[in-house]
């Protein structure tokens, strides 16, 4: 089931009276099964994965908290992270990485007869693994206590408002809510609302009308000119920057609504002034997550700067595997691997010969926001392209700075609500950040009417209804 259908709207219509009408466990029990109901409208045989899951860091969890001896407790660490990890191992991976030694052997001259596997992806094991990983890992370190209320668990790995795609909210956070009494609030109402309707106006709106000219230019990019591959580039980095950042505000109105508070996913990450301030603006529960549970363990930048350089890659190609089974994607998580450690060497050099040269404050900003879009950019051309071939026509097609106007494009129209919506998303956005626009108009009456019925406006304008799936559904 995807937001972005008519039978999740009727699923949501009937969900929230029912919710509201009751309390307590019962209220807890309608959750669990309505997220369930929810996944399993996919496929619901991958419903086995969640419950697995769900019972092995449950049990593992109860019995790390009445075992003290190191050696049973990293034991009992051990069985959650491979069972955990061993899901995606064998659903995400498998293939891929048979399929990478048989190219490999092929290769040397060595022909072997290993097979791959007719295996579907679950939709969104990437984050209940991650979210389910993170619970047992803190139960170990003693971070958090355990949970054992077996249904408040369940209902924390299964949550449907972010279970497919994010965020991925810690268990500190977010199985001490449970707790609360949930009642129908009209603020919160108000305020998940104003979100929801944003979240679809990135996705319906912005995204969804940026995915045709996108979808083109890939598909075959030794077709177009250098101005039309161009626009394409840039309308995917609005694309998934939408389609991503819309779901998690989709997700995080709905837990508003419900009663529960997620921390922001996205904050306005192309205004970033560098790659660092970009990953705490980018997916912020996943970069989050990759600097506890990963990086910093590793050792972060404790041990000299070889270390930390060496930390800051492996973190980051695993971050660019983890979004999918490919090489492509292990060489984007390994650009912006790449990218920090340039940023760390000659980031403060550069800093200094704008000050010796004066320049003022403003420009000092633009022209680093412009470095970290178009480098991202760069990094984008490679996550969007099937394989390395593709990418090399766009980056080659761009390069070749053929036919570099706006009368060799194609769809110009297209092309026109492309950036007319990119301008008004921009300018929304913008005003948010400096000015808290949304508290302003959550908090007036008159403004919200206003402000809800232009965005339902826009969005029955410019909106494509083709109940067109999620990017990250498939990661």
């Amino acid at each position: 089931m995807i937001f972005n259908s008519i039978t999740f709207l009727v699923f949501i219509a009937l969900f929230f009276p029912l919710y509201f009408a009751l309390k307590g466990r019962k209220q807890l029990w309608l959750c669990l099964i309505a997220s369930y109901i929810f996944y399993g409208w996919w496929d619901w045989r991958f419903l086995s994965l969640i419950l697995i899951s769900t019972l092995i860091d449950y049990t593992v969890g109860v019995i790390l908290d009445k075992t003290e001896a190191p050696d049973k407790r990293k034991r009992l660490l051990v069985i959650s992270l491979i069972v955990n990890l061993g899901f995606l191992a064998v659903f995400k991976y498998f293939n891929f990485f048979i399929a990478s030694f048989q190219e490999l052997a092929t290769t040397v001259g060595i022909v072997p007869s290993f097979n791959t596997l007719h295996i579907i992806l679950p939709v969104g094991i990437s984050f209940y693994t991650f979210q389910s990983m993170s619970y047992t890992i803190d139960v170990y370190y003693k971070k958090i206590p355990v949970e054992k209320d077996f249904i408040r668990f369940a209902t924390f790995i299964s949550f449907f408002p972010q279970l497919v795609a994010g965020p991925i909210v810690r268990a500190s956070d977010f199985l001490p809510q449970f707790k609360r009494v949930r009642t129908f609030d009209w603020d919160r109402f108000n305020k998940g609302t104003g979100q929801i309707l944003w979240g679809f106006f990135k996705k319906v709106a912005v995204a969804d009308s940026l995915a045709p000219f996108v979808d083109q230019c890939f598909a075959a990019p030794e077709a177009f000119s250098s101005m039309h591959l161009l626009i394409g580039v840039i309308f995917y980095s609005f694309q998934i920057y939408c389609d991503f950042s819309g779901y998690s505000d989709i997700a995080i109105g709905l837990a508003r609504i419900m009663g529960f508070d997620f921390p922001d996913n996205f904050k306005t990450p192309y205004f970033s002034k560098n790659f660092s301030q970009f990953w705490q603006r980018w997916h912020i529960s996943l970069s989050s997550w990759l600097r506890d549970y990963l990086y910093i363990p590793l050792g972060g930048s404790r041990h000299g700067v070889f270390n930390t350089y060496k930390n800051n890659m492996l973190t980051m190609l695993l971050g660019g595997l983890w979004h999918g089974a490919s090489w492509v994607f292990v060489f984007w998580g390994f650009l912006h691997g790449l990218y920090l450690i340039v940023q760390r060497v000659i980031g403060p050099k550069f800093g200094k010969l704008l000050t010796a040269i004066r320049m003022p404050q403003i420009g000092r900003n633009a022209i680093n926001i412009t470095l970290v879009y178009f480098f991202t950019c760069f990094a984008w051309i490679f996550f969007r392209s099937p394989d390395f071939t593709t990418a090399l026509n766009v980056i080659t097609g761009v390069g070749s700075l053929d036919n570099f106007n706006f009368g060799s494009v194609i769809n110009k129209f297209w092309v026109v609500k492309g950036f007319v919506l990119i301008g008004i998303l921009t300018m929304i956005e913008l005003a948010d950040f400096k000015f808290s626009f949304s508290d302003l108009i959550l908090n007036k009456p008159a403004f919200r009417v206003v402000s809800f019925a232009s965005i339902l406006w826009l969005i029955a304008f410019f909106g494509s209804f083709g109940s067109n799936s999620f990017i990250y559904f498939q990661f």
